[in-house]
């Protein structure tokens, strides 16, 4: 692409960020998204969007190529589609709009095609009927039948605000049946190491649990940090 400062204002398209070791990508597939949101501050990720993708054992794990879109407008959502990678999650700035769908049908199948590991949408869905066939995930805010306008502005690969998140190009995207997160780039390797320490907790826990042995110990003391006579 050409240098965006020749661009109309409103317009860019930036290159692709690809700041993951794709190792890093593949370490996190099947980690929870609630176990990364616990070992980020259990503040974090997408707030009001629903799965459109009809699986709800389908986990979604892959860098944001990230879309500024216009709302109503998917003009520059066709153009990330022909620059998305295989694996990419494709991010949406929709500004939350619902009076019309950014994405549908036809686009679902282009994503299929080129291996789009996703959509998060803070805008509307169309076609749902065919993303429930599965095959990519789609996280939408909502859905409705009438179609999106094409003609921009947009920018692309630029940081973006989607549904509660503050999300760059190239951090990566975990999603699944509890909801979905971004996790900064430069956060990718450190916190690797924190969500199998975190799951090896939990499955712990899982286990006493099961047994009937469940520690009272773990919120006693909880209680007596509180000041409460334990």
């Amino acid at each position: 692409m050409s240098n965006t400062a020749s661009w109309p204002p409103g317009y860019a398209v930036n290159p692709r960020v690809n700041t993951i070791a794709p190792e890093l990508v593949t370490a996190f597939r099947g980690v929870p998204a609630a176990h990364a949101s616990d070992c980020l501050g259990r503040g974090v990720g997408a707030l009001g969007l629903n799965a459109y993708h009809g699986d709800l054992k389908l986990a979604l794990c892959g860098p944001a190529l990230t879309v500024r879109a216009r709302p109503g407008d998917n003009l520059m959502i066709h153009v990330a589609l022909q620059m998305a990678q295989p694996g990419d999650v494709i991010v949406i700035d929709g500004a939350g709009d619902l009076t019309q769908a950014l994405i549908g049908g036809l686009m679902r199948t282009t994503a299929v095609a080129r291996g789009v590991a996703g959509f998060i949408v803070d805008g509307a869905v169309r076609d749902i009927a065919e993303w429930a066939e599965g095959g990519v995930a789609v996280y939408a805010r909502g859905h409705t039948h009438r179609g999106p306008s094409k003609d921009g502005p947009g920018e692309l690969n630029v940081p973006v605000a989607c549904a509660g998140m503050s999300v760059a190009p190239g951090d990566l995207i975990l999603g699944d049946a509890d909801g979905v997160l971004c996790v900064p780039a430069a956060r990718v390797a450190s916190l690797l190491p924190e969500v199998r320490a975190h799951a090896a907790r939990e499955d712990k826990i899982r286990a006493g649990n099961a047994s009937g042995k469940a520690d009272p110990e773990r919120f006693n003391a909880l209680l007596r940090q509180k000041g409460c006579p334990v």
